[in-house]
């Protein structure tokens, strides 16, 4: 692996040769069936479709899914093709359903998508789970095109596996946003906290997101992974719908996002991926998560929205 000359500003990770050998050694290999013991809180090296049916049942109390999206993709030497939308839908249909054998019976499970392929993730998941919403965050990042609309936006779908019995904190997710236009009621504030450094009001977070930022150079969170997702986002889902605790499960780990914020948050994680230098990022970044929990975006328990004070980085 070479290392890249970066400018002294730019934060983005970086693993050294001398450091690769170390690192892989704290990884797991799984090559027949495995207990929960065997791989809670490690990173589990390998290809998810030759492993999935080594994996324990009914360990997860979390599962987030970031999987291919439907383009043509190369994660660094590992190339993914984009196909025709039934093929596609075919490739979700081959390990999506095995991987429900994992969940509790309370578990919830979050499957992110474009709106090239969420119409494909969304059948899948109603065979399989209940649909219980669609969250939509605005992925603002990149050039404008031309002879379109820019695509700045992706899914999540929310599904659990007993409608009746899952684990939900919204408490844990409101958002603290500035208030503009303050109500009094006999002469005090309604639903908003006048402090010293401004009106304030938690509200309750919706299924639109638009205060998450996507990683850049100057965020010490960020890989060069082509796809990483924000650790404030992770962070939502993750209180959202896992205790503490719990266990969240990553299958398609990459840069190692789900599992260092789940140790972050104080839940237990395994993730699996197929890449050893991605595996050796996500190690890298859980080691710096047992000194460092920030996460930007999320400050003394509260969700910041962009651009304030609080969270100088968004």
């Amino acid at each position: 692996m070479n290392e890249k000359q970066r400018a002294p500003r730019n934060r983005t990770l970086q693993v050294s040769e001398s450091e690769l050998h170390r690192l892989q050694k704290k990884t797991v290999v799984v090559a027949a069936p495995v207990n929960t013991a065997d791989i809670v809180n490690t990173t589990v090296c390998g290809n998810l479709f030759e492993i999935i049916d080594f994996l324990p049942s009914e360990f997860v109390d979390l599962m987030i899914i970031d999987p291919p999206y439907n383009i043509s993709r190369n994660f660094a030497g590992m190339k993914f093709r984009q196909m025709k939308d039934a093929d596609y839908s075919d490739y979700l249909e081959s390990w999506f359903p095995k991987l429900i054998r994992l969940l509790k019976p309370n578990a919830s499970l979050y499957l992110c998508g474009d709106w090239k392929n969420t119409a494909a993730l969304y059948t899948v998941i109603n065979k399989n789970l209940t649909v219980m919403n669609r969250i939509t965050w605005q992925r603002e990042k990149g050039r404008g095109a031309t002879d379109n609309w820019k695509n700045s936006m992706e899914d999540i779908w929310f599904a659990v596996c007993d409608a009746s019995n899952y684990y939900f904190n919204v408490e844990a997710v409101k958002i603290r946003r500035k208030v503009l236009a303050p109500y009094r009621q006999d002469g005090q504030p309604k639903d908003w906290q006048d402090t010293e450094d401004g009106k304030f009001r938690m509200t309750h977070p919706s299924n639109f997101w638009d205060d998450v930022t996507v990683p850049y150079w100057s965020m010490p969170e960020n890989t060069d992974h082509p796809t990483q997702k924000p650790e404030k986002l992770i962070a939502k889902l993750i209180l959202a719908s896992c205790p503490e605790n719990g266990l969240v499960f990553d299958p398609f780990l990459g840069s190692g996002t789900t599992s260092t914020v789940a140790k972050k948050l104080g839940r237990n994680y395994c993730g699996v991926e197929i890449n050893p230098e991605y595996v050796c990022w996500a190690e890298k970044r859980m080691e710096k998560a047992e000194t460092d929990k920030t996460i930007q975006g999320f400050r003394d328990g509260v969700f910041w929205e962009r651009n304030t004070k609080f969270s100088p980085i968004n």
